[in-house]
């Protein structure tokens, strides 16, 4: 299993203390950040690929009520972290 690193945008600017709550609750491995008018998740998410290391990471902002408009990915970062 490797560690991925990427960033889920997501569609709500303005999030407040109990919505970050439930966001933490469901990405322990997640950091939430607002910068510039853009408020995204930057995660460091173990994983067998990357493509489930997204997919798992979307599926828990959105379980936690939010939308991902895109997702960031840093080209260093397409080879895993091993572990």
């Amino acid at each position: 299993m490797a560690t991925f690193e990427f960033k889920l945008v997501l569609s709500q600017v303005e999030i407040g203390e109990a919505e970050a709550d439930a966001l933490y609750a469901r990405s322990k491995d997640g950091t939430l950040i607002t910068a510039e008018g853009v408020t995204y998740m930057d995660f460091d998410r173990r994983a067998n690929s990357l493509d489930e290391a997204v997919r798992s990471a979307i599926a828990d902002v959105n379980a936690a009520g939010f939308r991902v408009t895109r997702i960031e990915i840093e080209a260093d970062s397409l080879a895993p972290q091993q572990s």
